[in-house]
Protein backbone atom coordinates (compact mmCIF):
# COMPACT_ATOMS: atom_id res chain seq x y z
CA UNK A 1 0.00 0.00 0.00
CA UNK A 2 1.44 3.45 -0.88
CA UNK A 3 2.69 5.25 2.26
CA UNK A 4 0.89 8.88 0.59
CA UNK A 5 3.27 10.74 1.72
CA UNK A 6 2.26 14.55 3.25
CA UNK A 7 4.38 16.90 1.20
CA UNK A 8 6.99 17.63 -1.98
CA UNK A 9 10.45 16.78 -0.62
CA UNK A 10 11.71 19.72 -2.76
CA UNK A 11 9.86 22.74 -1.69
CA UNK A 12 7.82 20.79 1.59
CA UNK A 13 4.90 22.02 -0.02
CA UNK A 14 1.56 20.00 1.55
CA UNK A 15 0.22 17.09 -0.68
CA UNK A 16 -2.79 16.07 0.85
CA UNK A 17 -3.88 12.81 0.10
CA UNK A 18 -6.77 13.97 -2.45
CA UNK A 19 -3.72 16.04 -4.55
CA UNK A 20 -3.62 15.63 -7.92
CA UNK A 21 -0.64 17.42 -8.23
CA UNK A 22 1.27 14.94 -5.72
CA UNK A 23 3.76 12.63 -8.02
CA UNK A 24 5.72 9.73 -6.88
CA UNK A 25 8.54 7.33 -8.15
CA UNK A 26 8.53 3.73 -8.10
CA UNK A 27 10.14 4.24 -4.60
CA UNK A 28 6.99 6.38 -3.27
CA UNK A 29 9.72 9.36 -3.37
CA UNK A 30 7.08 12.18 -3.40
CA UNK A 31 6.98 15.90 -5.59
CA UNK A 32 4.75 18.40 -6.15
CA UNK A 33 3.83 18.95 -9.64
CA UNK A 34 5.34 22.44 -9.80
CA UNK A 35 8.93 21.12 -8.68
CA UNK A 36 8.38 18.24 -10.78
CA UNK A 37 7.78 20.53 -14.14
CA UNK A 38 10.43 23.05 -13.59
CA UNK A 39 13.31 21.14 -11.54
CA UNK A 40 13.54 17.63 -11.91
CA UNK A 41 12.37 17.73 -15.92
CA UNK A 42 10.16 14.52 -15.04
CA UNK A 43 12.66 12.43 -12.80
CA UNK A 44 13.20 11.26 -9.33
CA UNK A 45 16.66 13.06 -8.17
CA UNK A 46 17.09 10.54 -5.43
CA UNK A 47 16.73 7.68 -7.94
CA UNK A 48 16.64 8.80 -11.50
CA UNK A 49 13.13 6.96 -12.04
CA UNK A 50 9.73 8.68 -13.74
CA UNK A 51 7.66 10.27 -11.72
CA UNK A 52 4.10 10.04 -12.56
CA UNK A 53 1.16 11.33 -10.66
CA UNK A 54 0.22 9.65 -7.24
CA UNK A 55 -3.03 7.75 -7.39
CA UNK A 56 -6.14 9.14 -4.56
CA UNK A 57 -6.81 6.90 -2.04
CA UNK A 58 -11.06 6.73 -1.71
CA UNK A 59 -12.01 8.67 1.16
CA UNK A 60 -13.73 6.37 2.72
CA UNK A 61 -10.35 3.93 2.96
CA UNK A 62 -8.85 6.60 4.77
CA UNK A 63 -9.90 6.52 8.33
CA UNK A 64 -8.76 2.20 8.02
CA UNK A 65 -6.16 3.10 5.56
CA UNK A 66 -4.18 6.39 6.70
CA UNK A 67 -1.46 8.72 4.50
CA UNK A 68 1.46 8.75 5.81
CA UNK A 69 2.63 11.85 8.58
CA UNK A 70 6.40 11.63 7.68
CA UNK A 71 7.94 14.27 6.44
CA UNK A 72 10.81 14.03 4.24
CA UNK A 73 12.45 17.44 3.23
CA UNK A 74 15.93 18.29 1.66
CA UNK A 75 16.40 21.31 3.44
CA UNK A 76 19.52 21.83 1.00
CA UNK A 77 17.15 21.71 -2.39
CA UNK A 78 16.49 18.71 -5.14
CA UNK A 79 17.88 18.92 -8.39
CA UNK A 80 17.70 16.59 -11.37
CA UNK A 81 20.28 13.83 -11.88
Amino acid sequence: MLELRPGCECCDRDLPPDSLDAMICSFECTFCRPCVETRLAGRCPNCGGELVRRPVRPAGKLARFPASTVRVFKAEGCAAE
